[in-house]
């Protein structure tokens, strides 16, 4: 039994490891693939990653003759905001949540999470309403706070759950010195916060940037269009073009990849240390 428990406990072989590396970024080579080649291809004979006569003829079409950097430039105002708002709200309430006793507290936090239950298709008819009585339909500001309420559920609640590992003695300490509550807050709290700060910034990011379902609702003008917005009118009904589509797809994970290599160190304990406590 002492044997099969210490195989138990072995890491996975490099041969395994390795075959799922390749398993999980072959569908992404596939994409790159597609894209330099010539004529539009969606299938091919060959296996090679780069095709014979590649060519960067979608990508040159891609910015030069498509509105692509205007589709990526609404999707950075877009997702800037939405993670400057989701992460400066959800570090405060999280905190309150965390820190203070007060009526309705806990109702509060079983009203967030249930929100969390519901697919997007039930908030849709809504947020649509919501936002042409005030007169945010087909605007920024209304996707802004769409993606804002989307994303805040759960942000809250890994904030909430993250402070709860931070000793209250840290602040008591600070107290004693003559230091104020916003003071402890934003002088000792939100720097040991940082890896939960960066999951809840991923997060509310991620949900901005590659959302589609409720940007398609909510904007119709196509100079406020979002890249998944722009990318689907790559397809038509009689066909769709592929190059376009696939030169699109990577550029659009480009900027992912950028922000979680930006993240990443944070990203490990913010995942584990929040999930201590609830």
């Amino acid at each position: 039994m002492w044997r099969i428990a210490c195989l138990c406990n072995l890491p996975p072989a490099p041969s395994l490891v390795r075959r799922g590396t390749l398993f999980s970024i072959y569908p992404v080579l596939r994409v790159i693939s597609i894209s330099l080649r010539p004529g539009n291809r969606l299938l091919s004979r060959s296996l090679a990653i780069i095709p014979s006569h590649a060519t960067l003829s979608s990508y040159y079409q891609l910015f030069f003759e498509e509105p692509f950097l205007r589709w990526m430039m609404n999707s950075v105002v877009i997702s800037f905001f939405v993670t400057l708002v989701g992460v400066g709200l959800a570090a405060t309430a999280g905190y309150a949540f965390s820190r203070y006793q007060f009526r309705g507290r806990g109702a509060s936090l079983i009203g967030i999470i249930t929100t969390q239950m519901f697919p997007v298709t039930m908030l849709l008819l809504p947020l649509f309403i919501m936002l042409i009585k005030l007169g945010l339909y087909d605007s920024y500001l209304g996707l802004i706070i769409a993606y804002s309420a989307t994303a805040l559920p759960f942000t809250i609640w890994q904030m909430k759950g993250y402070y709860d590992t931070i000793p209250y003695s840290l602040e008591e300490a600070a107290m004693i010195d003559g230091a104020g509550p916003f003071y402890s807050f934003y002088r000792i709290i939100l720097p040991l916060a940082l890896p939960a700060l960066a999951i809840t910034a991923l997060f509310s990011f991620m949900t901005a940037w590659s959302e589609y379902l409720v940007a398609a609702v909510l904007i119709q003008n196509r100079d406020l269009f979002t890249l998944p917005l722009g990318l689907k009118l790559f397809q038509s009904n009689m066909e769709v073009a592929w190059g376009l589509y696939s030169a699109g797809a990577v550029m659009v994970s480009v900027p992912v990849v950028i922000v979680f290599m930006l993240l990443s160190r944070w990203l490990v304990s913010g995942l584990t240390l929040g999930s201590v406590k609830g």
